[in-house]
């Protein structure tokens, strides 16, 4: 019965850099992202705009088209 040889990881070519990233170093700007778009959407009490809220609409409108 043959034995098993091991087989090695590919390493990266030369001159080439592997990066790897932590969980968090992308969960934060998504989380941090998600929270100024809410801040957009839903102002609160904020009375200073008093034109036409086109932002709010068209994220409102991009929203919908992505629950579809």
């Amino acid at each position: 019965m043959p034995a098993r040889t091991h087989t090695r990881t590919p390493r990266p070519a030369p001159g080439t850099i592997e990066v790897t990233l932590p969980w968090w170093a992308v969960a934060l700007p998504a989380v941090a992202f998600a929270a100024l778009l809410l801040l957009i959407l839903e102002p609160g009490q904020a009375h200073a705009a008093a034109g036409d809220p086109a932002l709010g609409r068209l994220t409102g409108r991009i929203l919908a088209f992505l629950a579809l």
